[in-house]
């Protein structure tokens, strides 16, 4: 028998032999087609994994479950934490992290207002620059930063705009907003 017995069909000069799959091809297939059928009857007939909205509302849940561990923040806890030297550490780094970009590297005010001055856009209470830095001011240009940098840094980067606050740093941006009611 010679080679051309092998050859299945000629098309245009190219030969076509009836040659098997690799072996290693056809297990992936295989493998696949059984760990399909697993997977679909597992999660969408007997429902015994979570779907997607489970894994959410699991999450969720966890997420709640670590927030309710934080006490929430209020004047006098606020004020107490202005006077924590750990917690101003920790949110002057995040200030310079995050802030600084806006509101200048010693809060005097770039794009975002001076926060060194008496005058407050929001108001200068503990829990409205509290209210500011967690949930933003996003026709401003603020963004809500609780989400992003959890509950407890933007108590300690409130805690670090209280020392701030009154400071006058020369060179600051003009004052915005009403002066402060004390």
């Amino acid at each position: 028998m010679s080679d051309k017995s092998l050859v299945h069909s000629v098309y245009d000069g190219i030969e076509e032999h009836d040659n098997h799959l690799p072996n290693w091809w056809l297990f992936i297939l295989w493998t696949s087609i059984v760990f399909s059928a697993g997977y679909w009857f597992w999660f969408h007939i007997a429902e015994a994994g979570p779907d997607q909205l489970g894994e959410y509302a699991a999450e969720s849940a966890e997420v709640a479950k670590r927030a309710s561990g934080s006490t929430p923040a209020s004047d006098d806890m606020l004020l107490t934490l202005a006077k924590d030297s750990g917690v101003l550490d920790s949110g002057k780094q995040v200030f310079q992290a995050n802030c600084a970009a806006c509101h200048g590297a010693q809060g005097q005010g770039l794009i975002g207002p001076n926060l060194t001055d008496a005058y407050w856009m929001h108001g200068g209470s503990p829990m409205a620059i509290h209210r500011v830095v967690a949930d933003g001011v996003v026709a401003k240009g603020m963004p809500a930063w609780e989400r992003t940098l959890g509950a407890e840094r933007v108590k300690a980067v409130t805690a670090y705009l209280l020392t701030l606050k009154g400071t006058d740093v020369p060179g600051g941006k003009a004052p915005q907003g009403e002066p402060e009611q004390l």
